[in-house]
């Protein structure tokens, strides 16, 4: 499931922390009233009930992300929708992927990070929130104590079609992580920038030069309200998340993103649930992932069960989309459990049930982000640092107003520009949605990455443009 500045709704991160005005910034786009009234909170009801009014605007339109409708304050959850959204609740998980020396361990490890990528679904509940604005970015490090242990496959059940004889015992992500040969805590750094309004395009880079590991994207939603739910599929420029291990010959994993529904708009209780495939492939290793997201009867308890299959495939040839046309003899284990709790594989050849992982002991891990007097003006929190402390302090009014008057200066800075003809171009990425599927840093975006590698988050001009 992917994510971009958009109308569509995301899901609430619980370990997001308060955002406050920086000192001495006037960013917010206006002064302070002279004497701030505090306003009633809506509850969920309320809001829905809000919300669903102006849902039923876009029945019948084909991509309610690319109308750009603007929400109240109210109705929003007071984060920039860039720092939001980062597939790294447990970087653990992402950096350890190139750990084993076993293709199949590997792809297992692939998918391990997979499921615990978006805690924020099974921990969270739906919410909205900001839509980017052009040119703004965010930047964050995780520090890792230690990555998880590598993915085992249990001795007697090495086989020599697809892995290299290795011995060790199964671990799952909930282990106990391995130690590291320095006992220095690894470094993920994470860059992500709107490139794009008109369709709403963010491009993100995630490094770890200390595990040869990095992934990028470009994230976009497209999104249907069908009068009782919204359907959210990825965008035409959304081809995954590329996952590429720079020790291992550059190895590439590519991750495609399932369609998700938000339900539960009419009962005033929403909920995410997915029921579609999706798929991960590395032609380097000719393993491929077919993952099936099954759908929930309308009878019965929600159980959000997954299913799949890893197996052998031909780069060249192979357009298998459904799990049952994959001949058994190519199959070399299944997935199967719960996406919001505990996921399992089966080897081929054996009845043996392993944990992959349990997402239950789980929480998304705090980033740690510039500190105020280091964010420019175009940075994520100080961008929309007036509307947050506005909506902190319940000021609805204030921040409703703060936020329309940030988005009119991005439509005049946009008009201004098609006037004299200009092209706007990202500043940390090369291309506004190219090369296809996988964004290329510009030379200031690696500066950037190296800098917050070190902690230092200095060094960059308060420059950029942003409009819509």
């Amino acid at each position: 499931m992917a994510s971009t500045s958009s109308g569509a709704v995301d899901v609430k991160n619980p370990s997001n922390p308060t955002v406050p005005t920086p000192s001495g910034s006037n960013d917010d786009g206006g002064a302070p009233p002279t004497a701030p009234t505090s306003e009633k909170v809506p509850d969920d009801s309320s809001k829905l009930r809000t919300f669903l009014s102006i849902l039923r605007k876009f029945v019948g339109v084909a991509d309610i992300a690319s109308v750009r409708f603007s929400l109240p304050a109210q109705l929003l959850e007071p984060t920039p929708n860039l720092e939001y959204w980062g597939y790294l609740d447990r970087p653990e998980t992402f950096i350890s992927i190139g750990d084993s020396d076993d293709p199949l361990e590997r792809m297992l490890a692939v998918l391990r990070f997979w499921f615990t990528k978006d805690l924020k679904y099974v921990k969270g509940k739906p919410c909205k929130p900001y839509n980017s604005a052009l040119g703004e970015f965010f930047r964050c490090n995780w520090e890792v104590e230690a990555p998880a242990p590598p993915v085992r496959i249990p001795i007697s059940s090495k086989e020599p079609t697809s892995s290299s004889a290795s011995s060790s015992t199964f671990a799952s992500a909930t282990s106990e992580p391995v130690t590291t040969a320095s006992n220095k805590p690894i470094t993920v750094s994470y860059l992500t920038e709107q490139t794009s309004h008109h369709p709403p395009v963010s491009a993100f880079f995630i490094s770890c030069p200390a595990k040869g590991i990095s992934a990028r994207g470009y994230d976009q939603l497209s999104a249907k309200f069908t009068g009782t739910s919204i359907r959210v599929t990825p965008g035409a420029h959304n081809l995954g998340i590329f996952v590429t291990l720079h020790e291992r010959g550059e190895e590439e994993y590519q991750l495609t993103h399932p369609a998700a529904h938000l339900g539960g708009i009419l009962r005033g209780s929403l909920n995410v649930s997915v029921a579609d495939s999706c798929f991960m492939t590395c032609p380097k290793t000719k393993l491929k992932v077919i993952l099936h997201y099954l759908e929930d009867g309308w009878l019965g308890r929600v159980q959000n069960k997954v299913e799949g299959v890893i197996y052998q495939y031909d780069p060249e040839t192979d357009k298998r989309t459904r799990i049952k046309d994959v001949p058994a003899a190519d199959v070399v284990a299944r997935i199967e459990g719960s996406w919001m709790d505990k996921v399992y594989f089966t080897l081929t050849g054996s009845s043996d049930k392993h944990l992959l992982t349990d997402l239950a002991p789980l929480n998304p891990i705090p980033k740690i982000v510039p500190p105020p007097d280091a964010q420019l003006p175009t940075e994520s929190r100080r961008f929309w640092a007036g509307v947050t402390a506005a909506i902190h302090a319940r000021e609805f009014s204030r921040a409703t107003a703060l936020k329309q008057e940030l988005e009119e200066k991005q439509r005049v800075k946009a008009s201004e520009r098609r006037e004299k003809g200009g092209e706007y171009r990202p500043r940390f990425f090369q291309g506004v949605v190219t090369p296809v599927g996988r964004p290329e840093l510009s030379e200031e975006g690696r500066e950037a990455l190296r800098r917050a590698q070190g902690g230092d988050w200095g060094g960059l001009a308060e420059e950029g443009t942003l409009g819509s």
